[in-house]
C-alpha cells in the first residue's frame, strides 16, 4: 500500500472516529435536552399556574379573581397529562359557579381540582426525570464504548503507522551505508506496491550495477576486446561498426580492403565527413544519413572493384541495442554494417542468363521456320487441307504463337537482368502507341466479342518514351484486359495529361484482382491462382522494368470482382 494511502486512511479513520464521537454526543444531548424541555415547559408551568391559582383563590379581591382566571385560561392551555384536562374542566366548572355565587363548597372543589392537577404534574415529573436519568445512563454507556473504540484505534495507528514509514528509511539508511563500505551485495527489499518498493527497486538496481562494474577490471575488458576484435577480422564479410553518433568504431580487414583506407583513417572518424570523401562509404551509409542518399536502387547488390577483382556485395545494415542492468526499456548503441559477397551468386545468375537467351535465341529461329511452313500449309496453293488436318494446323500454329511469345519474353527478361536494356527514347505521339497496341490486341479482343472505347483529347504533347517498348507494354496490358474480361464487354482506354505527364489507361470489367495479390503482381513469374495457366507470368514484371527503365511508373487500382485498371506514368517531352 502506498505511503500516501496509509496516512490518509489513518487521518481519515481518525477524523471519521471523532466525528461519529461528536454525533453520538450530540445526539443524547439533544434526547437530554428535549427530555428536561419537556419537564419545564409541561409540568413545571402547570405547577406555578396552579400555585398562583390558590393564592388568588384566598383573596377575594376582584383584581385576584382576574388573576385566577387568567391563570385558570393559561392552566387550560397547558393540559399536557392524562386526566389532567378533565381535573382542568372541573376546575374551571367550580369557578365558574363561585364567581357567580361566592361559597365554601364551590371553594372547596376548586381547590381539590388544583391539587388533583399539582399531584397529575408531580407525578409526570417524578416519571419524565427517571426517563431523563436512563437517556442520561445510555449517553454515558455509549460515548464511554464509543471512546474506547476511538483510543484504541488511534493507539493502534500511533504505535503502527510512525513505524511503517520510519522502519524502512532506517533500513534503507543501513543498507546505504553498506554500499558506501563497498558492501555492493547489499540489498533491501520492501513492500512492492509502496513507495519504498519502488525506492527499493531503484536502489537494488543501482546497487546491482556498482557489483557489475566492481566485479569487472581493466585486464578482463582488454581481453574480451581483443578477443572481438579477432572475431570480427577472421570474417570473409567486410564489417563495420558505428556508434549512436555515427562515429566508426571498427571495421575489420575487408572492410579496409574494399574502401581502400587504412584502419587509422578510418576507425576513430565520423562517418558522415568519410561519406564526403569516399563513394563507397557514402554508399554504403546511404539508408544512415539522410544527406547522402542517391538515386540508386538500394535493393540492388553493391559492385565493388578491390585488389583488380570486380566483386558484387549485399548491403544488410543491422541496428545494436540492448537493456541495461536492472531496466526495462532498450538503449541504442549503434548500427553495424556487413556486406555479403554474392560474386558467385551473381556469376550464377549471369550464366543463367546468358544460357537464357542463347537458348532463347537459338529457338526463336526454328520456330521462325516452323511457322513459315505452316503459312505455306495453309497456302491453297500446294494443295487443300481436309477438315481434321486444317484443325491441326489452326492447333500447331497456336502453340507456335505461344512459343514465340514466351521465347520473347525470355528474352525480354535477358536484357532486364543483364541491365542492357536497349532504348530509344524519342518524343512520340501518345495517340499512335496506343492505336498500335490496339491493332495488335483487336483479333484477340473480337474472338470473346469485347469492343474497345477510347478516350483522349484531339491534340496531345508528345510523350518522351521509347515507342516500341511502350507498345509492348500497352499490348501485354490491353491482351491482359482481353483475357481476364467477360465476353461481349467493354475495354476503356484513355490518355490524360496531367501536369508534365502522361497517364495511359487500361480498365477492364473483369474479375479484378484479390486485395492479398495485388502486390505480388508485378513479381517475376507469379499467377494469380485460379487463373488460366498461359504465358510465363513474366509479362507485367518485364512491363514493369520497361517503363520503370524509361523514368515512369506503372501502378494498378483493383476492385475484386468489379475490374482492374492499369495506369502507365510517362514523362511529357519538352515542347520545341
Amino acid at each position: 500500500m502506498k505511503i500516501k494511502t496509509k496516512l490518509t486512511l489513518g487521518v481519515g479513520l481518525l477524523f471519521l472516529l471523532i466525528l461519529l464521537l461528536s454525533l453520538v454526543g450530540s445526539i443524547y444531548i439533544n434526547a437530554l435536552k428535549h427530555d428536561s424541555r419537556n419537564i419545564l415547559v409541561d409540568n413545571y408551568n402547570s405547577m406555578l399556574y396552579s400555585r398562583m391559582m390558590l393564592m388568588n383563590l384566598e383573596n377575594h379581591h376582584e383584581t385576584a379573581v382576574h388573576r385566577f382566571e387568567r391563570n385558570l385560561i393559561r392552566q387550560e392551555k397547558n393540559t399536557t397529562e392524562t386526566g389532567e384536562k378533565d381535573a382542568t374542566d372541573d376546575v374551571r366548572r367550580a369557578f365558574n359557579r363561585w364567581k357567580k355565587h361566592p361559597n365554601p363548597a364551590d371553594a372547596a372543589e376548586i381547590r381539590e381540582g388544583i391539587f388533583r392537577i399539582m399531584d397529575m404534574n408531580m407525578q409526570a415529573i417524578q416519571s419524565k426525570s427517571e426517563v431523563a436519568q436512563n437517556t442520561a445512563n445510555q449517553a454515558t454507556i455509549w460515548i464511554v464504548i464509543t471512546g474506547t473504540c476511538c483510543f484504541l484505534i488511534a493507539f493502534t495507528l500511533l504505535i503502527n503507522l510512525p513505524g511503517s514509514i520510519a522502519n524502512p528509511i532506517r533500513e534503507l539508511t543501513a543498507s546505504i551505508r553498506a554500499i558506501a563500505r563497498e558492501n555492493y551485495s547489499e540489498r533491501v527489499h520492501f513492500e512492492s506496491h509502496s513507495e519504498f518498493g519502488e525506492l527499493a527497486r531503484s536502489f537494488n538496481t543501482m546497487a546491482s550495477k556498482l557489483e557489475e562494474y566492481n566485479n569487472s577490471n581493466l585486464a578482463r575488458l582488454m581481453m574480451d576486446k581483443k578477443r572481438i576484435e579477432t572475431l570480427i577480422n577472421i570474417l570473409h564479410d567486410p564489417v563495420i561498426g558505428m556508434d549512436e553518433d555515427g562515429k566508426i568504431l571498427f571495421a575489420n580487414e575487408e572492410a579496409t580492403r574494399i574502401t581502400g583506407l587504412p584502419n587509422e583513417k578510418l576507425v576513430g572518424q565520423s562517418a558522415r565527413e568519410l561519406a564526403l570523401r569516399n563513394d563507397l562509404i557514402r554508399t554504403l551509409l546511404q539508408d544512415l544519413l539522410p544527406d547522402t542518399v542517391s538515386a540508386t536502387d538500394k535493393s540492388k547488390s553493391i559492385q565493388i572493384f578491390a585488389n583488380n577483382k570486380e566483386g558484387y556485395f549485399e548491403k544488410e545494415i543491422l541496428e545494436i541495442a540492448f537493456t541495461p542492468t536492472g531496466e526495462s526499456g532498450k538503449q541504442f548503441a549503434g548500427h553495424v554494417i556487413i556486406l555479403k559477397n554474392v560474386t558467385e551468386y551473381k556469376e550464377l545468375d549471369f550464366a543463367k542468363t546468358n544460357f537464357i537467351a542463347t537458348v532463347s535465341h537459338e529457338f526463336k529461329t526454328p520456330i521462325s521456320s516452323i511457322k513459315m511452313s505452316l503459312q505455306l500449309l495453309e497456302n491453297k496453293e500446294i494443295g487443300n487441307l481436309n477438315q481434321e488436318q486444317h484443325q491441326l494446323v489452326e492447333s500447331i500454329q497456336d502453340d507456335i504463337n505461344r512459343l514465340l511469345r514466351i521465347t520473347g519474353e525470355l528474352l525480354n527478361m535477358t536484357q532486364v537482368e543483364s541491365g542492357n536494356i536497349q532504348l530509344s527514347i524519342l518524343p512520340s505521339e501518345a495517340q499512335e502507341i496506343l492505336i498500335e497496341a490496339i491493332h495488335a490486341t483487336r483479333s484477340k479482343a473480337e474472338q470473346k466479342h469485347i469492343r474497345f472505347e477510347t478516350d483522349y483529347p484531339e491534340t496531345l504533347p508528345k510523350v518522351l518514351a521509347d515507342g516500341e517498348k511502350t507498345t509492348w507494354v500497352l499490348t501485354n496490358l490491353i491482351s491482359n484486359a482481353v483475357q481476364y474480361s467477360h465476353d461481349d464487354s467493354v475495354i476503356y482506354l484513355t490518355i490524360r495529361e496531367v501536369e508534365d505527364q502522361i497517364l495511359f489507361s487500361v480498365r477492364d470489367t473483369g474479375q479484378g484482382i484479390a486485395p492479398q495479390y495485388k502486390d505480388k503482381i508485378f513479381q517475376r513469374y507469379f499467377r494469380v491462382p485460379g487463373t488460366k495457366q498461359e504465358g510465363t507470368g513474366l509479362g507485367l514484371a518485364i512491363s514493369k522494368e520497361f517503363v520503370e527503365a524509361q523514368g515512369g511508373q506503372i501502378t494498378v487500382e483493383s476492385d475484386f470482382g468489379a475490374g482492374s485498371t492499369f495506369t502507365l506514368v510517362l514523362n511529357k517531352a519538352n515542347q520545341a
